[in-house]
């Protein structure tokens, strides 16, 4: 232990035993001024007896751990940061996303004509929680259900559109039957295209914060050993772990820069879909939570419309009907494009 220059080939369970040894200042002074039979010590008070003769001995093992866990550390705060970017980015730029959302608006607003709640532009995101709560006339088929359909509908209208001419002259029985299909496949595809929404959904900022914290903290202990180390008692230990110091500042240097544009970006998609953010200040990845739950009711009803289209054809948007009682919760955010060629600024406030 005395001349370690490489703690990270050690690995990391003998030095978190060796901190979980190191004894109480109290203990700590017995042991040193214990000058009777060591043989009357037990196993273990003689070890740490003989590990207290290294200056700065348990100080050095919690630099050697910190050592030894420092790149895993900074590569799982890295790849949860990177995560939080590419999750924002998934909600903000996916096209078949903002479809929904959209279609949820009109269906909404047709739903609550001639009420107060008929013409909004825009809805809470939590109120895709709930479209599989409001049922139509036949107790089964839910506005979820509606709302799929009809962007099934649309998604293979589109694939019929680009590939007309190919599949006219190769298959003429392509029938619409199979375009439903296609579109079907479109819309349960969503669900892999949010890989990083749904690993964001499951992280806590405060955890993330506090890792960040954790990694700054043991590099000042890290230091107030080198700034105790005198010059008799340099070695491979005080060479290495200078040249780790110098490295690890930089890194935990771009691993704060790393929190500070992915929260950026979290708080930036947030305001997009819901707005004052003031109010998801104690769950600032709540956004995230949302759709993840709304993806699993998604697939669901994906695999239930399946079911459908492979029994019958799927009726049209006109045969579904909704209790004269039902009404959509349009509430205060996701704003509707007025035109959906128009850029991401027009989805904000």
């Amino acid at each position: 232990m005395h001349d370690t220059g490489n703690p990270e080939g050690l690995g990391t369970e003998l030095f978190e035993t060796l901190v979980k040894m190191a004894p109480t200042k109290e203990e700590e002074i017995k042991l040193k001024n214990y000058d009777g039979d060591l043989s009357k010590l037990g196993p273990a008070e003689r070890f740490l007896k003989q590990v207290l003769d290294i200056p700065l001995a348990f100080k050095r093992v919690e630099a050697m751990l910190y050592r030894a866990n420092f790149e895993t550390e900074v590569n799982y705060l890295k790849k949860s940061f990177q995560s939080l970017e590419a999750a924002s980015e998934e909600l903000k730029n996916s096209r078949l996303f903002l479809k929904l959302l959209e279609a949820v608006l009109r269906t909404g607003n047709r739903m609550n004509v001639g009420t107060n709640r008929g013409g909004a532009k825009s809805f809470k995101l939590d109120t895709l929680l709930k479209l599989a709560d409001i049922k139509g006339t036949d107790g089964k088929t839910t506005l979820l259900h509606f709302v799929v359909q009809e962007i099934i509908r649309s998604e293979g209208t589109g694939a019929e559109s680009t590939n007309e001419n190919v599949q006219n002259q190769t298959n003429p029985q392509f029938n619409e039957d199979e375009f439903r299909k296609k579109g079907l496949q479109v819309v349960a595809g969503l669900s892999r295209d949010f890989g990083n929404v749904k690993k964001a959904a499951g992280m806590d900022s405060d955890v993330l914060s506090s890792y960040v914290r954790k990694l700054d903290m043991g590099l000042e202990k890290v230091r107030l050993v080198l700034q105790h180390v005198k010059p008799d008692m340099q070695g491979n230990f005080f060479n290495s772990t200078e040249i780790f110091l110098k490295d690890a500042e930089e890194k935990i240097l771009e691993i704060k820069a790393d929190e500070i544009r992915a929260l950026y970006l979290v708080k930036e998609v947030t305001e997009y879909f819901h707005g004052d953010t003031t109010k998801e200040e104690a769950h600032p990845f709540r956004v995230f939570m949302i759709v993840r739950d709304f993806l699993n009711i998604l697939d669901q009803v994906c695999k239930e419309v399946g079911r459908m289209q492979d029994r019958t054809s799927i009726a049209s948007s006109r045969s579904f009907r909704i209790a004269a009682n039902a009404s959509l919760p349009v509430l205060n955010r996701y704003r509707a494009r007025q035109d959906t060629s128009s850029d991401d600024d027009s989805l904000s406030p």
